[in-house]
């Protein structure tokens, strides 16, 4: 019998050589059977998104195409709304949007877009969710908020999906996870950053198993009776193949040692962590199926530096 909750995988990807590379990409991805190709939202070295995502799906088929998230802050939602829906009907109806608050401070300093204090981006941000979902939907609609304001507007085009496109919100403290919860389709699971500054400042005790437990807690809590609904999403950075994968677990323990305070960061911690994947690609595809149980984690976001990694252990688990 087929599972509740399918895993689905998607590759998180921001560029290739040339435009055939691109478009060698995406193909490659479908033919793998992966589910989705997203892409990031940054100034630094990436294709810009929603051109990249528009000729993904072009040149296939079957694939999703999405980002992972659009930073709120870099446009407008009505506008945003408009240009993400001309991609879900050009491209028969496989978009995913994936909203996000914003983060990453040098972006912001480049292109000289205040960065305003977090409590101001995510409320910003929730309104801006409640302005896309009113322009993906029927007829006209108003909205006044502090940051947004629509009056009589009867987006065009609509999106094929109804009543809309899946919408994809991560998060990694009580608030996002919560707004997730009741608002999107998809909510992604992410480690709080101890910084704005940089990609690899990761905090570690945020990335425990421990940590997830009590964050599904919360968005549990805060879907209430549409829980069975939402999928949880996580993207893996570290996917690694081996047949030693205890060698590998005391080797990352090893070089994480005194860096997460007083959190365990054990072996058997490292190997736990919903962001590492380790093992023979049996264990690996065990390693998942534990976690869907635990925390109902049946979206998997791999990078494309992974792509050869997971590729097996997408063939034996996606749809399953």
């Amino acid at each position: 019998m087929a599972h509740d909750r399918p895993f689905r995988f998607a590759v998180h990807s921001s560029d290739a050589p040339d435009g055939p590379g691109w478009v060698a990409k995406a193909r490659r991805i479908e033919e793998l059977g992966f589910s989705t190709l997203m892409l990031r939202d940054h100034f630094d070295r990436q294709y810009g998104p929603i051109a990249a995502m528009a000729a993904a799906a072009a040149v296939t088929s079957r694939l999703r195409v999405g980002c992972l998230v659009f930073d709120n802050d870099y446009r407008h939602p009505l506008v945003l709304a408009k240009e993400l829906a001309t991609i879900d009907v050009l491209s028969g109806g496989r978009l995913e949007v994936g909203l996000g608050a914003g983060w990453m401070a040098p972006d912001y300093e480049q292109a000289g877009i205040p960065f305003d204090d977090p409590g101001v981006r995510v409320s910003r941000f929730e309104e801006a969710v409640r302005v896309v979902k009113g322009c993906f939907a029927d007829g006209p609609f108003d909205f006044e908020g502090v940051h947004y304001t629509v009056r009589a507007h009867d987006a065009y085009p609509k999106p094929v999906q109804r009543p809309r496109p899946p919408l994809l919100v991560g998060g990694g403290g009580h608030r996002l996870l919560s707004f997730a919860a009741r608002e999107a389709d998809i909510v992604g699971l992410n480690p709080r950053r101890r910084s704005n500054a940089q990609w690899d400042d990761q905090n570690l005790p945020d990335a425990t198993a421990e940590a997830a437990d009590r964050k599904v807690g919360w968005i549990r809590e805060a879907a209430g009776a549409r829980y069975p609904e939402v999928q949880i999403s996580v993207i893996v950075p570290f996917v690694v193949v081996t047949d030693d994968r205890d060698s590998f677990a005391k080797t990352v323990a090893a070089s994480l040692e005194g860096s997460a305070g007083d959190v365990d960061l054990s072996p058997d911690n490292v190997l736990a962590s919903p962001y590492v994947l380790a093992g023979t690609v049996e264990e690996i595809c065990a390693s998942l199926a534990e976690r869907r149980e635990r925390w109902d984690l049946s979206y998997v976001v791999f990078n494309d530096d992974a792509l050869d990694a997971a590729a097996p252990i997408v063939e034996r688990l996606a749809g399953t």
